[in-house]
């Protein structure tokens, strides 16, 4: 695994990839600074951190986009099949040098709040604890843009398909407002979400026995619930919709709290979408 890490974290600095998104990250990075602390005079860094986290949307996916989509283009992923290696270890590895970059554009804006000082008082504990919820939110949007890299071969439409995912998060919170809160409303959304998530299963897989079989099991369970306990349904989606809203619980962290729940929550998707990107490397070294 050591061996993947340092092969993928050499690459995005051989390829000007690495260079370019550290520049962006940097470049909007001191444009809020100076808008928000210097000539706004706030000593709370967490407000740049709060508008640095639409900046994500954008360079998160462009640096994770050839992550798995690459070695599938250039068909060398037959070689890292060919290693004695796990396939967990070949995501871990990739994964850890996306986090490595990202940590690199993090340790360097955790120095902007000393230079700060300079100026005014800085509340030290918020803005760290809003740095490192700026961090575990960056590393749970790699995880998924990781994931979304390893469905393609292209990464332009690795790109897409993670700028789009992101913009979904962040949108998240105002769709759960817009949707309907009746228990019909609820379950009808629960068949199509079934239904995307078989027909995913299907271009995985190959196999649209298996997608439907997947929709099937999904399917039953919710109209046997709805028919004998169908208040449970009761804005039951634009519940489901809110809790992924990833970008509404870094507003935690940016309002001066720790909140041990958010670490959590990111660790999780940050682990389930790296499990999900091992599972269709092991499908396509198997094949």
């Amino acid at each position: 695994m050591s061996a993947i890490y340092k092969r993928e974290f050499r690459s995005y600095f051989t390829n000007m990839t690495g260079f370019i998104f550290l520049a962006v990250l940097f470049l909007f990075s001191g444009i809020f600074t100076t808008a928000i602390n210097l000539i706004g005079g706030s000593a709370l860094y967490e407000y740049t951190l709060n508008n640095m986290s639409f900046v994500l949307m954008i360079i998160i996916p462009v640096l994770a986009m050839r992550s798995v989509a690459e070695d599938k283009r250039q068909k060398t992923d037959q070689l890292l099949y060919s290693l004695p290696v796990k396939s967990s270890g070949v995501v871990i590895g990739k994964y850890l040098a996306l986090v490595s970059v990202f940590g690199i554009a993090v340790l360097c804006m955790a120095f902007v709040p000393v230079i700060l000082t300079l100026f005014g008082n800085v509340p030290f504990a918020s803005t760290y604890s809003a740095l490192l919820g700026f961090f575990l939110l960056g590393c749970a949007l790699l995880a998924v843009c990781m994931f979304l890299s390893s469905l393609t071969e292209s990464q332009v439409i690795a790109a897409v398909l993670g700028i789009g995912a992101m913009l979904s998060f962040y949108l998240m919170s105002g769709l759960a407002s817009l949707y309907p809160e009746g228990k019909g409303w609820s379950l009808a959304g629960f068949l199509v979400l079934a239904a995307l998530l078989g027909l995913i299963f299907w271009i995985l897989t190959k196999n649209p026995i298996l997608g439907v079989s997947l929709f099937g099991v999904c399917a039953i369970p919710l109209l046997v619930v709805y028919l004998v306990k169908g208040g449970l349904f009761e804005a039951a989606l634009p519940k489901m919709l809110g809790f992924l809203a990833v970008f509404d619980r870094f507003s935690s962290f940016t309002g001066g709290l720790f909140d041990l729940t958010a670490v959590v929550y990111y660790l999780s998707i940050a682990v389930f979408f790296v499990f999900l990107t091992v599972q269709t490397v092991e499908k396509k070294r198997w094949n």
